[in-house]
């Protein structure tokens, strides 16, 4: 199987574990670990680490005039906000980047962090709600930072996918026998949810 948006590749993986070779059935097998790993972190952090390849729309429902919370915005580029100021549905006012909003956090590019707030600068504010109609479109390509997932992300998820791989051939995650008896593996992922804890958020209905 081919890995989708994993945040780790088997050539690291096998790096990183120090198997010089592996067959095609291991690597079946690492490939599913890396995907398992990958998406567990994305339901760890209510995130995800990669970007849409091409704009989507995504409706918002204001709860402030001036500020929006959205899901991440990996780039300005492409970004249309749109308001349904009638509550009929229809979107038919499209706002101006950089006259109307702005995207926050400013510094996030800098950061290498996605935009997660839509911030209204000029005279036009955030519609007030008429119905339970959801009120603003925002159109964008949503995701981590240009779709590149920070380090301690891919680290986090090397340690759990490595985790993975050899509990399959750790039954009841017992690793070999000792003088001392039983040796166990550790907890599954022990340093995993301290590693991506900074990056949960909540989730934005």
């Amino acid at each position: 199987m081919a890995i989708s948006n994993g945040y780790t590749t088997v050539a690291t993986f096998q790096s990183y574990t120090g198997m010089s070779t592996i067959t095609a059935d291991e690597t079946v097998n690492i490939e599913k670990a890396i995907e398992s790993a990958s998406r567990s972190i994305d339901r760890m952090t209510n995130r995800r680490f990669f970007a849409d390849a091409s704009a989507t729309p995504r409706q918002y429902r204001a709860t402030d005039f001036y500020r929006l919370f959205v899901d991440d915005i990996s780039t300005p580029t492409g970004v249309i906000v749109a308001l349904d100021t009638g509550g009929d549905g229809s979107f038919e006012t499209t706002l101006t980047f950089n006259t109307d909003y702005i995207l926050d956090p400013i510094n996030a590019p800098q950061q290498n962090r996605p935009f997660t707030v839509i911030t209204m600068v000029g005279t036009t504010l955030f519609p007030s709600p008429i119905n339970l109609r959801p009120g603003i479109q925002v159109t964008a390509k949503f995701g981590w930072y240009l779709g590149t997932p920070p380090d301690d992300i891919e680290e986090a998820c090397l340690i759990l996918s490595t985790d993975l791989v050899k509990r399959a051939s750790s039954v009841g995650g017992v690793l070999g026998l000792s003088e001392l008896g039983a040796i166990r593996m550790s907890p599954l992922g022990r340093d995993v949810l301290a590693m991506v804890r900074p990056y949960r958020r909540e989730v934005v209905a």
